[in-house]
């Protein structure tokens, strides 16, 4: 298991999610494996572009979620915070409507930086975006 809290379920996420830009656009979280955070996103009037498909912008927002929130539960968060550095996202295939879903797990764990990948399929499991986030561990001041 990665997670620093050894006790972690899936329950203490929700407050996470709470008044900031995941629970603006629906972000729910769905699933925490002993390697791996899923999350799911509504595709809506909150995540579409003007041709009502979902927005790039709307998945990266996604994947820096999982991968950001991911890093906040392995580090010790007495002693370190974490910021995004970088993320890319390759858009594969659209989605108009129902539920995408985001599942994260680490590429690399260091002191420093952590590199997760991110993988967001429709309900019918079919890719729709590929991501990569790394993000800065700091120590608190």
């Amino acid at each position: 298991m990665i997670w620093f809290n050894k006790n972690l379920q899936l329950s203490d996420l929700h407050q996470i999610r709470r008044s900031n830009m995941a629970e603006h656009i629906g972000l729910e979280f769905t699933e925490l494996g002993d390697d791996f955070l899923s999350i799911r996103m509504p595709v809506d009037h909150r995540t579409n572009q003007p041709y009502g498909i979902l927005h790039g912008g709307a998945s990266c927002v996604l994947a820096e979620t999982l991968g950001s929130v991911g890093s906040v539960l392995v580090i010790d968060q007495e002693k370190f915070i974490c910021v995004g550095l970088e993320i890319n996202a390759n858009h594969i295939r659209s989605a108009s409507s129902g539920f995408v879903t985001g599942t994260a797990k680490p590429i690399h764990l260091g002191k420093s930086t952590h590199v997760w990948d991110i993988r967001i399929v429709n309900e019918e499991q079919k890719l729709i975006c590929v991501s990569r986030l790394t993000v800065a561990i700091l120590p608190k001041k």
